[in-house]
């Protein structure tokens, strides 16, 4: 048995395919995580929907903000953007059965027996483990209840909170977990977010750090797996937090890791979210 995770699809289906058969993946016996972010702005976004929940035993999956935004696309279509490749989802005759699934993953992930966890954005730092696995739970169990899911879907957007407290509530206290996990790249120690500089380590502000790097970080005796920030290219100098979405869908590439080996295989991509080749490799950085 292996375990693969894999950087944001973002609805590109072809190069995901291409590094599955490059390592011989067997959905019988090996396992796929993926780091959220599944579909928008590619060019199969339904197609990579459809795949996943195919072979939906084989995979763990948390979600990213383009899926969360689908989900509310798909109760309330207004919510569309002009960029956004998620209609041909809403509009499909199994969009129920494939958005009921997709509302049915998580936040955070953790295996215990290898000690990594896996998350869209990251955790930030003045919570552990712990508190952000009780919190990723509150969030989860809102988007599988029928009753409740509308609401918080309405009032996810927006940037404030920006700091997390143990006094808030309701669909704000909400919010601010979601931004924590499926949005965040900037921060403060305390976890102040920065949810509007969305390029490379050089474009933090004043008094913020990438949610990883801060020295007091209390989840530091977990590996983290993330996507979300194609900026960084999969590279980071931090032990143990492994970034890999390396921007596919932008032209750069969709990077396959091998949680247990630590080895990296990439399928570059082209403009179009298509494969324009494949290697394996044993880092982020080996193009031989």
């Amino acid at each position: 048995m292996a375990v693969y995770a894999v950087g944001d699809l973002q609805g590109c289906l072809q190069p995901l395919k291409c590094l599955l058969e490059r390592v011989a993946f067997n959905p019988a016996v090996d396992r796929l995580w993926l780091v959220g972010d599944l579909v928008n702005r590619g060019p199969q976004s339904l197609d990579t929907l459809r795949y996943l929940y195919a072979m939906r035993d084989s995979l763990v999956c948390v979600l990213g903000n383009h899926d969360l935004h689908l989900l509310a696309a798909w109760h309330d279509v207004e919510r569309l953007k002009k960029s956004d490749t998620l209609r041909e989802i809403i509009e499909a005759p199994d969009a129920d059965q494939l958005l009921d699934w997709l509302r049915r993953q998580k936040l955070l992930h953790y295996d215990e027996a290898r000690s990594v966890a896996l998350v869209h954005a990251g955790i930030p730092p003045q919570w552990t483990l712990g508190t952000a696995l009780e919190l990723a739970g509150e969030v989860e169990e809102v988007l599988r209840d029928d009753t409740r899911l509308k609401l918080f879907l309405d009032g996810m957007y927006g940037n404030e909170p920006n700091k997390w407290s143990k006094q808030l509530s309701g669909v704000e206290r909400l919010r601010v977990i979601t931004n924590y996990f499926t949005r965040m790249r900037f921060c403060t120690a305390e976890g102040k977010l920065d949810l509007k500089s969305k390029e490379g380590l050089d474009s933090a502000p004043k008094g913020y750090k990438p949610w990883y790097a801060h020295k007091g970080r209390r989840s530091r005796h977990v590996d983290i797996i993330f996507g979300h920030w194609a900026a960084l290219e999969g590279r980071v100098s931090e032990p143990g937090i492994i970034a890999l979405d390396t921007g596919c869908v932008w032209g750069g590439a969709m990077t396959l890791y091998n949680v247990d080996t630590g080895a990296y295989h990439r399928c570059e991509c082209t403009d179009d979210g298509m494969p324009r080749g494949s290697h394996p490799s044993t880092g982020i950085n080996d193009q031989s």
